[in-house]
Order: C-alpha cells, then structure tokens, then sequence
C-alpha cells in the first residue's frame, strides 16, 4: 500500500521545463541504443551481424584503448598513497623524477594528502603550474599569467556552466554559439533559460567565421528575441567540426566581443591536437594581449582540461579556465560559485598539474614521456587525415579536411526516398525523428558503428551531418569507414529516387 503511495505521488511531481528542454546528444538516442544492444550481445541475444561495437560517439580516449601517459600515472599513484614512499623497495622501481615530483606535489599539499578539501579555487601549486604552462605557450605576452586568475575545476564542463549561471539569468541574456556546437553549451542555456544566438559556420570555407555574419546574429537576437548577448563562445580547435581558426578570424572575434561588451569565452580543450601542415594553435589570450588599445581589455574565460589533448584523462576530470580583463564583481561572482562548489576534485587537481609541467628533459622519465607523446599524437594524426580521404570517396559524403581536435563532421546527402522512408517509420513509431538521427540509428544497428547526428550539433537548415572520432585504433578505424561505406552503399541502392 505504501509502494502505490509512493508511486502516485512521485507519478504527480511536476518537472522543471528547462530540465526536460535540455538536449544533450553526445550520450543521447544513438548511444543510449547502443548500450541496449550492448547488453543484447553480451547476454548472447539480438542476432546482430556484428560482434561488438565501435563507439565513435564520444571523445573519450581511453575508452577506446589510448593507453594513459605512463609519468602522470606514477605520480598520481605516490600522491594518492604517500606511504609508499616510505617503503624503499617501492621507491626504488620508480624513476627518480616521478619521486621527486611526487614528494614535492606532497610538501604542498600537507600532510592530508589528497583526500581533504582543497581551496576553492584548486591547490596553490597546481594553479602555478598552470599559469606557467600558458606563460610559455603564449611566448610570455604581458601581462604574465598568475595564479590568482587560475580556477581548477572538474573538467572544462564545470567553468562553462559556472561562467553561464553567473551571466546568464532568463529570456533577457543571449549567448552567441557557433553552429555546429558542442551540445552542451545549447544544454546549459535551456537549463538557464537563456536564448540562443547561434553564428554559422561556413562549411565550404573550411568552417570559416564571417565578421558580418556575427553582427547580423547579434542584431537580429537583440531585435527578435529581445535578449542582449552577455556571453560569446568561440571553440577552437572546433568541436564537431575539426577546424583550427585562422589568427585574423580570432582577431575579428576579439573586436566584435569588446565593442559589444560581451564575455569571450574560449573553448581551447584541442590545443595540442592540431594536425593540418601550416596550421598551429593560437590562445585567444595571446591574441586579446597582442591586440592595439582598447581590445586588448577584451573580457577573456578560456578553458583547457585533461580529458582531450593526448592525455585523454577524461575519468579524471580536471581542468580550469583562466580569467583575463574581468571587472571585479564578476570575478567576485565565480569566486562565489566556486566556493558554492566547495572545491573540484583533488585527484583532477593534480592531474591538471602534470599536463601543464611535463617531465623536464635531462629526467629519468623525459625519453620514454616524449615518446609516449609522440606515438600518440602521430596515431591521432594519421587516423585524421585518413578519415577524411576515406569519407570522402563515400557516396552522398562531403568532409571538410580534420586540421585539429578529434572528430570529423561529414556532410551528408540522401536519396528523397529515404526521406520519405524516415516519415512513413515516424508514423508508424508515433514520434518525429530526425532524418540524420534515423540513418545514424540504422547504421548503429545493421553495422554496429556509433556516431552522432548532426542535428545534435546544429547545422545549416537543410543540410545533414553527422559526428565521428578519430579515436579508434588503426584496426577498429578501417572497420568504421568500411562498414560505413557499406551501409551507405547500400541505403543508395535501397532508396533509389
């Protein structure tokens, strides 16, 4: 009797709107399928005409047997259990600079270890890694980087989402996303009930970034939507979409963020995965401090993690963001957030630490680090530019060159009989799914390969894509554009107009 209370009561909760509103297609209908026929295949069940499937869907490095950095994880292991270094047996099967770095991470720590809460805004020392690490990146531009405009936090999701809550209050403030985006910028403005002002990528300009489209995107969300855009997300190397930006884009980018008085916000997770001959990354910091007066007071977030890179530590989620130019009762807001939040995991502290202060050279680690490195990079580069050329010579397949980050988005084109198959199965179903979702649904299911639609990502109306890794092993990567192929051989065949 109590259990039909309960449930009665809990069937007449009402839901949060914004809550139910929030997309998120990274882990949505395709993946949540295939976990299904996951478990199908695991219990001996389904008759698929695969064994196993590769996730493609994700940027999730070790998932998909990118072995971790062999340095990081020796320290991490000393940091988290220092009564090993009591032990000289133990010690002694450690190279010395993972020792040594271990014993200094744990001097600064105290002697709590890790599992104590640390500061809001992340321990001292890995915040002065950081502030180093973006010094020398950016050819130490002035002002210099401190720590006291570092935040540690859980993964490069966590800033995003303190930086809209404190910006973003309802339908009054904008945020101006590229299109196609990664889906959890449009998540976090509908859980906010924010407005969209999406700027268009130019696809057949290599993704490319127009300064006149971007005034006719502000003017029109100030004129339609009635919201001021308090928040402009640039990502850089793209995600979904493989590009690296050009320098002249970025500044362009940087005048329109201050003579709007907007936030810049820079997604710069992809900075160490830049793979096109010519291309380099370049920090919006470094652009906004080398701009003339008055745009080098450009109001600057930008963020990096530990999930992406070469590193792929997504489990470990670490991360910060950096602010530059920020008035002082905005800074004094995200302190706020932070302290809210207590602090970000400690084990994602010290992760975050390591990516910025690799093992020096002259380092028992340093030789076998660097080739780690090199042999995982060199695998994300050769699998990017094979990718591309290979979807290329796909029928109804149109794919912009991956430059950097980690996925290629294609360009897809159907047979109008395949459309009208989409509609009479909608019918049938009783629901309205997309036609980039539905051909990305029966590749899942008559290939077993996991990808994204486009539609998750925004696209250009009337156009379809969809969302790959590079991140499968060489031999899991010619199952994936062979089965693709294969399927869409076929649909071709099927669905002839």
């Amino acid at each position: 009797m109590l259990h039909t209370t309960l449930a009665k009561a809990a069937a007449k909760l009402p839901l949060n709107p914004r809550v139910v509103a929030a997309q998120y297609a990274v882990r949505g209908l395709i993946p949540t399928r295939a976990d299904e026929i996951n478990k199908e295949i695991a219990s001996g069940k389904g008759g698929y005409p695969f064994q196993s499937l590769v996730y493609c869907n994700i940027g999730n490095p070790q998932a998909l047997k990118q072995p971790p950095l062999t340095f990081y994880r020796q320290v991490m292991s000393l940091v988290d259990s220092p009564f090993l270094l009591e032990d000289e047996v133990v010690v002694s099967r450690f190279p010395k600079d993972v020792v040594e770095r271990a014993r200094e991470y744990l001097k600064r720590i105290g002697p709590t270890a890790t599992g104590a809460y640390t500061g809001s805004l992340g321990y001292d020392f890995a915040r002065e890694a950081v502030a180093a690490y973006i010094n020398e990146r950016d050819g130490q531009a002035t002002p210099l980087s401190t720590a006291d405009g570092i935040t540690l936090t859980d993964g490069a999701s966590t800033g995003v989402r303190l930086l809209m809550q404190t910006l973003i209050s309802g339908p009054s403030d904008g945020v101006m996303i590229p299109i196609p985006q990664y889906p959890l910028y449009t998540a976090q403005i509908a859980l906010l009930g924010g407005v969209e002002a999406p700027y268009y990528l130019k696809e057949a300009e290599g993704w490319g970034v127009h300064a006149a489209d971007l005034k006719a995107t502000y003017d029109k969300c100030v004129n339609e939507s009635k919201a001021a855009p308090r928040l402009f997300v640039a990502i850089n190397p793209g995600n979904p979409t493989g590009n690296v930006l050009e320098r002249t884009v970025m500044e362009d980018i940087v005048r329109f963020c201050y003579d709007h008085n907007m936030v810049l916000l820079a997604d710069e997770v992809y900075q160490v995965n830049i793979y096109a001959a010519g291309k380099k990354f370049t920090s919006f910091r470094e652009v906004v401090l080398r701009m003339p007066e008055p745009y080098n007071k450009t109001m600057l977030v930008s963020l990096h993690s530990t999930s992406k890179g070469v590193i792929g530590e997504c489990g470990r989620r670490g991360g910060y963001f950096e602010q530059m130019n920020l008035p002082a009762d905005l800074h004094a807001e995200l302190v706020k957030m932070c302290s809210i939040n207590l602090c970000s995991n400690v084990n994602g502290q010290v992760m975050t630490a390591l990516m910025c202060s690799p093992p020096a050279p002259g380092g028992e680690s340093h030789a076998s680090f660097t080739k780690e490195f090199a042999d995982i990079f060199d695998g994300m580069k050769t699998r990017a530019a094979m990718l591309a050329a290979e979807l290329n010579t796909v029928v109804g397949f149109s794919c912009q060159p991956v430059e950097g980050a980690m996925y290629a988005f294609p360009r897809l084109t159907l047979p109008a009989a395949y459309a009208r198959h989409n509609d009479e199965l909608n019918a049938k179903e009783g629901r309205k799914l997309s036609l980039d979702a539905r051909w990305a649904l029966e590749l899942l299911e008559s290939e077993g390969i996991v990808v994204v639609p486009g539609s998750g990502f925004g696209q250009e109306p009337g156009t379809l894509h969809f969302r790959t890794t590079i991140l499968p092993p060489t031999e899991q990567m010619a199952r994936v554009v062979k089965s693709i192929r294969t399927f869409q051989e076929g649909l071709y065949a099927t669905y002839k107009d």
